[in-house]
Order: C-alpha cells, then sequence, then structure tokens
C-alpha cells in the first residue's frame, strides 16, 4: 500500500518541509533587504538554502529547506522510475528512468553552492524526461493530460527564460507557480494513467 503512494508521500513531505522552512526564514528579499519574514511574491525559493538570510541574519529555515530538497528530488526520481515501467519502448523507457530520475541528484545539489549551475543541468535533464513523457502522452488518448503536458512543459520553459533573462520582477511568482504545476502534473501522471494508455491499440483515458 505505501509502494504505490511513495510518489505522494515523499513530495508531500517535501513541500512540509519547505513551508516549515519558509516560516522560519528570518527575512530580506530582493525587493527590500530589510523586510521580516518570507515573501512568496518576492523571495526565491533560494533564499532558504543560504546559511544567512538576505537581511544577513543566521538562516535558520536552510535545515528544513535542504531537507526538502531532499525529499522532493527523491519524490520526482521515483516517478521516472515508475513512469517509465509504463512505457513499451525500451530505450524511451530508459532515457525517462536513467535521464529523468538521474537528474534529480542535481536538483539535490540546487540547494548548495552549486545552485547556478545545478539549475541549468538538473532542468535541462527534467525537461528531456518529461519530453519524452509527454510524447508518448499524445500518442495516447489522455486528451486532458496533452493538454497539461504542454502547458507544464511552457511554464518550465517561460520560468527557465526568465531566470537566464534575469527578469527578476516577477520570477519568484512565476517560480511557486512553475513548482505547484509541476507537482500536480507529476502527481495525474501518476495517479491517473496505466501501461496500457501507452499500449498500441489500447483504449486510453
Amino acid at each position: 500500500m505505501l509502494k504505490k503512494h511513495t510518489t505522494l508521500l515523499l513530495l508531500i513531505a517535501a513541500i512540509l518541509l519547505l513551508v516549515i522552512a519558509t516560516l522560519n526564514y528570518p527575512g530580506g528579499s530582493q525587493v527590500d533587504k530589510n523586510s521580516v519574514g518570507y515573501s512568496w511574491a518576492n523571495n526565491y525559493v533560494s533564499n532558504l538554502f543560504g546559511e544567512t538570510a538576505v537581511n544577513g541574519m543566521h538562516n535558520p529555515a536552510r535545515f528544513w529547506a535542504v531537507g526538502g530538497m531532499v525529499f522532493l528530488s527523491a519524490g520526482l526520481a521515483c516517478f521516472f522510475v515508475r513512469f517509465a515501467k509504463r512505457i513499451p519502448q525500451r530505450g524511451a523507457a530508459n532515457v525517462i528512468k536513467y535521464i529523468g530520475a538521474g537528474g534529480m541528484v542535481f536538483t539535490f545539489l540546487i540547494a548548495t553552492p552549486l545552485h547556478d549551475v545545478m539549475i541549468t543541468i538538473s532542468s535541462t535533464l527534467f525537461l528531456i524526461g518529461m519530453f519524452y513523457i509527454t510524447v508518448f502522452v499524445l500518442k495516447s488518448k489522455l486528451h486532458l493530460f496533452k493538454v497539461l503536458c504542454i502547458i507544464g512543459l511552457l511554464i518550465f520553459y517561460v520560468t527557465l527564460y526568465m531566470y537566464g533573462m534575469h527578469q527578476v520582477t516577477y520570477l519568484p511568482i512565476m517560480q511557486k507557480i512553475c513548482f505547484a504545476s509541476t507537482m500536480a502534473l507529476v502527481l495525474g501522471l501518476e495517479y491517473c494513467t496505466g501501461a496500457g494508455d501507452f499500449q498500441a491499440g489500447k483504449a486510453g483515458k
């Protein structure tokens, strides 16, 4: 029973730990270095990872945030491994399993001083895994997920574009939207699809 819900449980743990981290963040953001607490509109998730907050104070949120990233990485890796088993083509399944899940190691390293480099690597590997999944969804009869996968990829691409172009005004908000949409898509694919949806000649949902 627990094995069936491993992805969900890991992601719930990640979200809880990250929320706790925001509640323990001393303050300071890109808008106001002297602000108090964590601003969902002006602080990045990465602000939670530093030993010191933007306002220069010791950052007790770091412990919770790093823990959250451990569970987040594990949850997404679990999703890719489990989803790969539903794909009939071995080559594509291996890409989803090894590149998608392997990339989650780099997702955890986002919480380290190598943040910028790890963002690039982990995002690229995540997108490759999700692109392969999207291709198979588009070939299926999962019409709702065809739309959701495309929207999810677009949100991810836009967020990365804003990050790369240093369009920081709305990036913190977009970052949370991207996070929420990715979690929703992953859990939707986890619970609402099966191997039969990706077999030629079989009916989909």
